[in-house]
């Protein structure tokens, strides 16, 4: 009996002890357990450094100033003399065209020529009409002589004779003098309407076509550049950048002497302390901040104070401001010429209107001219038809004269056209590059189109890409860029020379445009690097630790916290903004602390703000 007591407690004694070692063991390693099942994060220190910002992009390289040769007639070529990429100067022959004359000088001769055969069957119907009229003239002559003197009186048949027979020559005269006096107005009229005509023409292309002011413009971009490039413009320009902080941190500085309570925050014992407007840390970190933009200040001061440096400053200075003067007194004579276009226009039609006048009224004295002989040729004998015979010379010649007008009208048009007639080869209108062919030995030309295209000689290259206003904003035009894969290019030289609003999203991009140098040809596809300013920040972080969302840029902190059973960490999410990066490392403001706040770079779980975390061995 007692035997088997002690074994019952022998039993209960061997599972107490079993018991008390499992939860021992399971309190010493619950800790390790739970880490286990934590994400694993890697951790970097925030440090002070320097970021050298590099931008990339890549854009293909345009011409400044393309010229386009172009024929104005059909035309079959030859030959090409020429191919792409050669160096030609100018008059050197490009293509040579076949001898027979163009389709459209050939149509416009062939019309001069009908409108000739035209005017020569006119004037052969009037002179028979002439032959006509004076044969009949003759006949009534011979009747009036043979007339006694009972039936019509002396004085009658004087009139009638002479009208009919001595004043023939005169009535002609008459009728010769009164066209010349008509073919005189007209001619000034036609004269006055084709310098108005040309007048115009001129005045709308003044009015529709930019002002050739190409040699004024090339000066001002050319000092603008140079002027964009001098240091001391750089220096200046970053003068005003500093003022503008150092202006920023005076003011937190000002606010934060002022002592502006904003609120009360209570601590132990039921007292309060003041909350101020501008906290420690802001204060503390203006007054740094100012000291060192009060030192960069003072080093760009010191280029502008140079003297020989501020000389060539001005230098640059007053040749671009004597360029902005030539362009803009360029641009005023043409407006000149276009007023003086103007007021001539205006003084040619007032004369033509007095001409007008005067040809109207040649015209009406002809009429009664020709109303009067044929009133006194129809006094000798009204049954003849000779007033008939008369309108139809009349209708006869002024077909003549509008047969006269077409052909000479026609013979203008040969005459143009022969003068604009390409000769046996085109040669090049200025030296340069010849950059396209649009046609090839055998073909045709279209009248108006491009046969080929030649970049000038000494005319600049150009490329863009597009960058985010943040990218922008660390650039400056004048500065030089750099070739990604220098090695497969020959040498060149990149500027950035202006910075301007994308079109395509002129709210958040600006487009970088560079002036291409050297060993370049139009279309080449470039890669470039620009931006290599390097600046020292108070607060550093890898860019691995810099995360985004909705809410804005922040970065995980971790904070440690001691407890019964170890050190727990745990994730924090804080606020900051990015104000440099390169490829490695991003420079950033916030509630960081330099050297003492350390942020986790990667992790091998997703980790959010308040998740706690274990650290990995470094």
């Amino acid at each position: 009996m007692n035997e088997n007591g002690n074994k019952r407690r022998e039993w209960v004694k061997n599972a107490a002890i079993i018991f008390l070692t499992v939860m021992l063991l399971l309190t010493f390693f619950s800790n390790t357990i739970m880490n286990y099942s934590l994400p694993e994060v890697a951790v970097k220190y925030v440090q002070s450094g320097s970021i050298t910002a590099q931008i990339r992009g890549t854009g293909t390289v345009e011409s400044d100033d393309p010229y386009e040769i172009k024929v104005n007639e059909t035309r079959k070529v030859e030959s090409v003399l020429v191919r792409e990429g050669d160096v030609v100067q100018k008059g050197d022959p490009l293509f040579l065209m076949s001898e027979k004359e163009s389709t459209e000088l050939e149509a416009v001769k062939n019309e001069l020529k009908t409108r000739e055969e035209a005017l020569e069957t006119a004037k052969d119907s009037l002179n028979a009409k002439y032959d006509e009229l004076s044969s009949a003239m003759i006949s009534l002559q011979k009747e009036i002589l043979g007339l006694s003197d009972t039936t019509h009186s002396q004085e009658a048949i004087q009139n009638a004779q002479n009208g009919v027979s001595a004043s023939m020559a005169e009535y002609q005269s008459r009728i010769d003098a009164a066209d010349a006096e008509v073919a005189k107005y007209q001619k000034a009229v036609d004269d006055l309407n084709l310098q108005i005509s040309q007048l115009d023409t001129l005045n709308n292309q003044l009015n529709y076509a930019f002002p050739d002011t190409n040699e004024q413009q090339d000066r001002l971009n050319k000092a603008e550049r140079e002027l964009n490039a001098d240091p001391v413009k750089n220096a200046l320009d970053k003068i005003s950048q500093y003022n503008e902080r150092i202006a920023e941190y005076e003011a937190t500085i000002a606010e934060r002497n002022e002592g502006r309570i904003v609120g009360w925050q209570e601590v132990s014992g039921g007292d309060a302390i003041p909350i101020y407007s501008v906290s420690d840390e802001d204060f503390e970190l203006a007054k740094a901040n100012l000291d060192r933009y009060n030192e960069l200040k003072r080093e760009q001061q010191k280029i502008v104070d140079n003297k020989e440096a501020k000389e060539a400053y001005d230098k640059k200075y007053k040749e671009y401001s004597d360029a902005v003067k030539a362009l803009e007194d360029a641009r005023n004579s043409v407006e000149n010429h276009k007023n003086s276009i103007a007021v001539n226009i205006s003084n040619m039609r007032l004369e033509l209107d007095e001409k007008n006048k005067a040809l109207e009224d040649a015209r009406e004295a002809k009429a009664q001219l020709l109303a009067d002989i044929s009133w006194e040729m129809d006094m000798s004998d009204p049954t003849r038809g000779m007033n008939a015979i008369r309108k139809e010379i009349a209708n006869l010649r002024e077909d003549v004269a509008q047969r006269q007008e077409e052909v000479s009208e026609q013979m203008e048009v040969v005459r143009k056209e022969e003068e604009n007639a390409l000769g046996l080869t085109i040669e090049a209108p200025i030296s340069g590059t010849i950059s396209n062919i649009n046609i090839v030995a055998g073909n045709d030309t279209t009248a108006g189109s491009a046969i080929a295209t030649m970049l000038p000689e000494g005319a600049g290259f150009t490329m863009s890409f597009s960058v985010t206003n943040d990218q922008a904003r660390q650039l400056n035009p004048g500065i030089q860029a750099d070739l990604v894969n220098s090695w497969r290019y020959g040498d060149m030289t990149i500027t950035l020379s202006a910075i301007r609003p994308d079109p395509q999203n002129p709210s958040t991009n600006r487009l970088l445009v560079f002036d291409v140098e050297g060993d370049v040809t139009a279309g080449q596809s470039l890669s470039v690097s620009v931006g290599d300013r390097s600046a020292n920040y108070d607060m550093v972080v890898p860019n691995s630790a810099i995360r985004e969302d909705s809410n804005g840029t922040f970065v995980l902190q971790v904070e440690s916290k001691s407890s019964p059973l170890g050190t727990r960490y745990t994730a924090v999410r804080v606020d900051v903004e990015v104000v440099a990066s390169d490829d490695t490392q991003s420079a950033v403001t916030g509630a960081l602390y330099t050297y003492s706040s350390y942020v986790i770079t990667t992790s091998d779980k997703p980790v959010t703000a308040g998740q706690l975390v274990r650290l990995a061995d470094n």
